[in-house]
């Protein structure tokens, strides 16, 4: 996977992190670490980055992120609710102060009417400031829809962590 996000968006989000002491943490579900990975091929990563959590099955994201087994049957693995609860679960499992959380439908099946592939939410958490998600649908095959979760997941970090 080849992923678009340009280096100097990265060092830029590396900066605010440092300049305002956060560290972040990632949970992932369709990403597979994607986010994770991008965020450490910088060098020094250490300073500002917690830990990721990849959590692929509703199990995994039960025992590691404290989501809900209703929130999941109700709503489904791609959900805001999901997401939203994946990424306080970040937060509380880590001594990181901001997370991102994604789920979605990389494709090429798995997709469903209402949740067609390409579709992914989004959520970004700031301790004590709550958490924002969106949904997108992104085109492509697999790689890259992986691939713009990751721009999204990141670009979403700068703002959240520019208001920190």
């Amino acid at each position: 996977m080849m992923v678009q996000t340009p280096r100097n968006q990265t060092e830029t989000l590396a900066t605010l992190l440092k300049t305002k002491g956060l560290k972040v943490a990632t949970a992932e579900s369709c990403t597979g670490g994607g986010i994770a990975k991008v965020l450490t091929d910088l060098a020094g990563s250490s300073d500002w980055f917690e830990c990721g959590f990849v959590t692929y099955s509703n199990e995994s994201k039960q025992s590691m992120l404290g989501v809900d087994a209703n929130t999941l049957s109700q709503w489904g693995a791609v959900s805001e609710a999901v997401v939203k609860e994946m990424a306080e679960g970040a937060l509380a499992r880590s001594y990181a102060r901001l997370a991102v959380a994604v789920s979605g439908v990389a494709g090429p099946g798995g997709g469903s009417p209402g949740k067609p592939v390409g579709t992914v939410w989004v959520a970004w958490a700031l301790q004590e400031q709550g958490v924002t998600a969106e949904c997108f649908h992104f085109q492509g095959d697999r790689d890259a829809v992986r691939c713009q979760t990751i721009e999204a997941a990141i670009e979403g970090l700068m703002r959240l962590a520019s208001v920190a």
